[in-house]
């Protein structure tokens, strides 16, 4: 059964919980397990990913390693170029790492234009896209699976 690591920005608290909601279902109905940690910001996410994919090397017997991750928080567009650059750099910091150190990652940071086009976005009874974010990563793992296996 693949373990995944949930890194969740709450920046944006009722987009984020959104998010979760309809990632845990997600999994849940897959019936994955997985763990959440809440980082500061978007920003921050690649970085908590990186340290997750480092649980293995820890050679810890008291936490499993991570088969795969999901990126969930929120950037809405401001007056400052903040958005430009947090946008962006967070998805350069998820594609390094899926491609540099072959982890499998389902991003749903999202960038918006307005709180109201996040909510919907994020909200489980509308776009759902932490549940997209699940779907993307075991797409992954099934893959890997054929491939590897």
């Amino acid at each position: 059964m693949p373990h995944i690591m949930i890194a969740v920005s709450p920046y944006y608290d009722e987009v984020a919980e959104h998010l979760l909601t309809g990632a845990k279902a997600a999994l849940d109905e897959a019936r994955v397990t997985y763990e959440v940690f809440n980082v500061a910001g978007a920003f921050e996410i690649p970085t908590a990913i990186k340290l997750g994919s480092l649980r293995e090397e820890q050679r810890s017997t008291d936490h499993r390693k991570f088969d795969g991750f999901i990126a969930l928080g929120c950037i809405i567009r401001g007056e400052t170029a903040h958005y430009d650059i947090v946008s962006n750099e967070s998805a350069r910091g998820l594609t390094q790492l899926s491609l540099d150190y072959d982890l499998l990652i389902g991003n749903a940071i999202l960038t918006c234009d307005t709180h109201e086009q996040a909510v919907i976005r994020a909200n489980p009874a509308q776009k759902n896209k932490g549940a997209d974010a699940v779907a993307a990563v075991l797409s992954l793992l099934n893959l890997k699976r054929a491939l590897y296996s």
